[in-house]
Order: structure tokens, then sequence, then C-alpha cells
């Protein structure tokens, strides 16, 4: 493989390296490699055709392919919009078409995504300090366990690690502290381990935060991650087991272009 043009995007840290050829796996995994390559959470490969909507195909840092990116897809509708510009576009995504409002500076963007809906599924049951958890199962594309229960610091690699193992293909976990319209969380990512942010894993944690009564269908929520906040709106869905839509809006910023050797 020659020399690979790249963009280095970041959306509150989570941070991405975005091409518009694919690499092969050990080149994603040297790529992302922070020590050697040139260090990121994941790939997000861009793939144009004529008279189709854009394509985004997602890799982790190891790898593998995860179904869905929230902050990767709000990185790549600022990538595909050009500087100094405001507007809609569809984005094509492993888990359906995604619309995006992207208002873009040069380098930073504000970006509006219609994640689609939550579809909530069984409980997954845990352990925190030596006792039962219970966290809620919500599906936005890619699977994710939320819980709302008491935790120590000391317990989320530990329970994280243990049950993004605990049904085949893996699943996220968010670790979720409330406040009157606020919700701090700690990710767990799978195939990544900790992260700056995810969000999908910010629309999972508001969706169940509506499906629990912790917080009202229809109210914009914010969600804070170590890497910074985003809003996140859900509408209530036709049942109990899924929700209407879901709103989330973020930034994304070019942190700098290059091209790398291998």
């Amino acid at each position: 493989m020659g020399d690979l043009a790249f963009e280095k995007w970041e959306g509150l840290g989570n941070d991405f390296i975005v091409v518009e050829h694919q690499p092969s796996i050990d080149e994603i995994r040297r790529l992302c490699d922070r020590r050697r390559g040139v260090g990121a959470d994941g790939v997000l490969v861009v793939e144009r055709e004529a008279d189709r909507a854009p394509r985004m195909i997602v890799f982790n840092a190891d790898g593998s392919r995860p179904e869905m990116c929230g902050n990767g897809l709000r990185c790549v509708a600022a990538y595909l919009v050009s500087p100094a510009t405001s507007r809609p576009l569809i984005v094509q995504t492993d888990a359906g078409e995604r619309k995006c409002t992207v208002d873009r500076g040069t380098d930073e963007a504000e970006v509006v995504v219609d994640m689609g809906s939550v579809r909530f599924e069984a409980e997954v049951t845990g352990e925190i300090d030596g006792r039962p958890a219970r966290f809620t199962s919500a599906n936005i594309g890619n699977p994710h366990a939320v819980t709302f229960e008491p935790f120590e610091a000391s317990a989320y690699e530990r329970v994280g690690s243990a049950l993004e193992r605990s049904i085949p293909g893996g699943i996220n976990v968010e670790f979720v502290r409330a406040q009157p319209g606020l919700f701090d969380v700690v990710v767990w990512e799978r195939g990544v381990g900790f992260t700056q942010a995810c969000g999908t894993g910010a629309c999972a944690v508001a969706a169940v935060a509506c499906r629990l009564d912790r917080a009202r269908y229809g109210d914009p929520l914010r969600v804070r991650l170590p890497g910074g906040e985003l809003s996140i709106e859900v509408e209530r869905g036709p049942t109990p087991d899924v929700t209407g839509r879901i709103l989330m809006r973020g930034p994304a910023r070019r942190a700098f272009v290059g091209s790398w050797r291998g």
C-alpha cells in the first residue's frame, strides 16, 4: 500500500482517522497505535458513489467492526461538508441511513444527527462490588448495557470488561450518575475500553432514563462524558419497548491532515 491520505477528527475526545481507501485490518491496528502509528480510537472509511449517499464504515482500534458510532458519524458528516458551509446530508451506515445537519466552520462543526430509535432488550445482570447490579439493555444499531446503580470508580474496568464479553459480539457498558436534567456517564466501549465519549452510548443513556422515568420524553437532556457534553432528545415510541426518533447534537473537530507511509 502506498501513502495513505487521512484526516484526523475528534468528537468530545473520541478520535478517529478518516480515510477514503480501506486499509487492511493489520494496517488499521497499526494506524491506531498511539505509540507507533497515528493514534486513534478507530478508523472511519468513507465510501462515495455517484447517485448514492456517502457511506461510513467503522473500525475499532483492534480491527473489529461495530455497527454504528455516533461520534464518528458526526465527524464523517462534518468531513463531507465544505468549510464555512451549513447543510443537511444523508450518511449510510451499517445500522441504516442517518440524516445529519452540519454547521461547519473551518476545522470545527456543530452536528445534529437523527440517530433513529432505541429498542429495549432483556436486562443484563452484572456484579458491582460483590453485589448484583441491573443493567438495562438498549440497542441503537449497536448494543449497550446501562446502569444507574451506585458504583465505585474502581469497579468500572472489571465490570465493563466482564459485561463486554457476556454476549456474542460484545456489548458497550455505561455507568451513570443522575442529576436533574444531567447525566454523568463513564463508557466502557467494546473493542476499545474506556473512551472519552460515545455518541450511541449517550443516546442509550437518555433513552433508558426516559424508560425508567428519570427523564421526560421530548426534553433536551444533557449527557456529560469525560470528553464533554452532548444534548440528546428522545421522542416517545409506539410501544414501551421502542423509542421514537432520537436527536443527538454535538461537536466535531478536524485536528489535522496527514499522510501515512505504513
